[in-house]
């Protein structure tokens, strides 16, 4: 019987282990990875798989950019799935989102929704009551889902159109 409950066990769903923290400019590295990996594996609405516009898009997203970005006036969230960092979120003063990234392995699991909630309560706390964003064609149907509406037309941009969309918080 041990045996039985043992490879159970082992096949068993395990619990999603779900956390947010500030990030730290010891994240850079996951941050960068987080970020490529999502734009690359996720966005294929928004850059059609085209190397360039993948390699544009990336570009700015290395340690050393994210570095320089900890530092600004933005306040940065990780989330993280059983210890390993599995999301990115930045809100700025002004409550406009302005990064919600999650890694391919844990789209469905919960941490773009967590961090979606913890970037509109930074947002709230400094004294906002309407959080702004734009979105890539990938995401307008997640931040659809969680309450946020159309702000306006599209905005053509470098990497396909963005979407303003806002949202009272």
């Amino acid at each position: 019987m041990q045996n039985k409950r043992g490879i159970a066990q082992a096949f068993a769903h395990p619990k999603t282990g779900l956390a947010l923290r500030p990030a730290t400019v010891f994240d850079v590295f996951d941050l960068s990875t987080i970020l490529c990996s999502s734009i690359r594996d996720l966005c294929g609405a928004d850059h059609n798989n085209d190397p360039q516009i993948i390699a544009d898009w990336t570009a700015n997203k290395s340690p050393e950019s994210l570095r320089r970005w900890l530092a600004g006036d933005h306040t940065f969230w990780l989330a993280t799935l059983n210890g390993a960092a599995a999301g990115v979120g930045a809100v700025s003063p002004t409550a406009d989102i302005s990064l919600l990234y999650v890694s391919p392995q844990a789209v469905g699991q919960g941490a773009g929704a967590a961090l979606l909630v913890q970037l509109e309560a930074t947002a709230q706390n400094a004294g906002h009551r309407t959080a702004f964003l734009s979105s890539t064609a990938t995401a307008q149907g997640f931040y659809a889902k969680h309450g946020w509406v159309s702000a306006g037309p599209a905005n053509p941009g470098p990497f396909g159109p963005s979407y303003p969309m806002q949202k009272n918080i």
